[in-house]
């Protein structure tokens, strides 16, 4: 088995290069199918993701790995993108390097986020277009599937992918969930209309918020989010009235100026009657007066807070390192090791061929001899033979078998095709 790889991610390829590059599901199928038929015999899988694009081939043992120099020039014809411009960002590796990249890319070691789950799936994604597209075979779907039961291994047996580290998910698992234990029976406020406000929501709306309203100093931005993620636009010269009914609010401006004073919640508190109020100020100046923390009944939390729980986490995540690694380490000698000795199988099966032969030889020979012998005492000895073949060649093929984890067994091979004549 030959594996070779070429691929860029977020480390070597600039970002306008990337979205040149990425492909989208259609488009890879496109590819792949270019792919089977400019390299027939060949197999390959394209691995796209807003943080890579990666492809990975595999042919048998009797050719060589496909050349750097071409698999750059398939992605970048794929994309319409020029081979020199695309040459210097790409990186490859072949044979085992190749295992062991991919095992780590689905493990989420390699990725933006320090064990991102989401790659597993991508990886699965991945796999699924290449069978579509019939560019797969028993090389790339085992070595894909090894990939995917380790990063099983890794997130079951480590904490890698356990801490979150965004802020909106912080916000809402460690911040939100400290306070109120259901959110389906709370009032969201959600000031902003951005990425952060968007990427919160989500997070709101997973953790089971049904009753949100969007306020934006753009009403239309208010009113296009609220219609996508299901919310209740209302507007700015109602803030005081949303804020009385609030349990919650996540403010995510880009005012130069605090949207909620002190002096401007206390005017509105008394109508509160003390319920308990969650402000989470993810904005940069911030958007809430921090005062108004001060309150009993106020849990205020800025981007810093969230900011230094978000950095303790990738901590805790970087310490699993060693551990996830031993494990992908561990997973690709048994998957290169079960790899060399299926390559050895022509020979184990000549080897087994020419004993079986010589042996029927003589034995045809010595029944010729002993007419006599009716057929269960034939049926003995065949077994005999048979068993004494087998003792004779367990030796030769567990040392096949425990050279081939550590290493193709080049030099073992040769020495059996020598003395047992073994004839390609």
């Amino acid at each position: 088995m030959t594996l070779a790889f070429v691929g860029g991610t977020h480390r070597t390829v600039p970002l306008p290069l990337r979205e040149r590059l990425a492909f989208s599901t259609d488009q890879a199928a496109e590819a792949l199918c270019c792919f089977r038929d400019r390299f027939p015999g060949r197999e390959g899988v394209l691995l796209s993701t807003c943080n890579r694009v990666e492809l990975y081939t595999a042919g048998e043992s009797d050719v060589l790995p496909l050349p750097r120099e071409q698999l750059v020039g398939f992605l970048a014809e794929s994309r319409g993108i020029d081979a020199e411009v695309l040459s210097p960002v790409l990186f490859g590796e072949t044979d085992e390097a190749v295992v062991r990249h991919l095992f780590s890319v689905a493990s989420g070691l390699d990725s933006m986020v320090l064990g991102e789950p989401q790659i597993m799936s991508q990886v699965k994604q991945a796999l699924a277009i290449a069978q579509d597209s019939q560019t797969t075979g028993p090389l790339t779907g085992e070595m894909f599937q090894a990939a995917l039961r380790t990063a099983k291994r890794v997130a079951t047996e480590t904490a890698i992918g356990r801490e979150r580290l965004s802020i909106p998910s912080i916000a809402v698992s460690d911040f939100v969930a400290g306070v109120f234990e259901r959110l389906d029976d709370k009032k969201v406020l959600l000031l902003g209309a951005g990425k952060m406000a968007r990427e919160t929501l989500r997070y709101l709306r997973d953790a089971g918020a049904k009753d949100v309203t969007i306020i934006n100093r753009t009403s239309e931005r208010a009113s296009t989010l609220a219609s996508e993620l299901q919310a209740r636009p209302s507007t700015f010269d109602r803030l005081g009235e949303e804020l009385v009914v609030a349990d919650l609010i996540v403010s995510t401006t880009s005012a130069t100026e605090p949207i909620i004073t002190n002096d401007y919640y206390h005017s509105v508190e008394k109508s509160r009657h003390g319920r308990p109020l969650v402000i989470l100020d993810l904005a940069i100046p911030r958007d809430i007066d921090p005062d108004i923390g001060k309150s009993p009944d106020v849990w205020l939390y800025s981007i810093d807070d969230l900011g230094r729980t978000c950095e303790a986490n990738r901590k805790s995540r970087e310490r699993e390192i060693p551990t996830a690694s031993a494990i992908i380490e561990e997973e690709c000698r048994r998957f290169m090791g079960e790899l060399h000795h299926r390559n050895n199988g022509p020979v184990i099966a000549r080897l087994q061929a020419g004993w079986n032969e010589s042996g029927d030889v003589e034995l045809e020979r010595l029944f010729r001899r002993l007419p006599d012998l009716d057929v269960s005492d034939r049926a003995e000895i065949r077994k005999a033979f048979q068993r004494y073949a087998a003792k004779m060649l367990h030796l030769p093929l567990a040392s096949l078998r425990k050279e081939s984890h550590s290493g193709p067994p080049h030099g073992l091979i040769e020495a059996l095709k020598r003395l047992f004549d073994l004839k390609d």
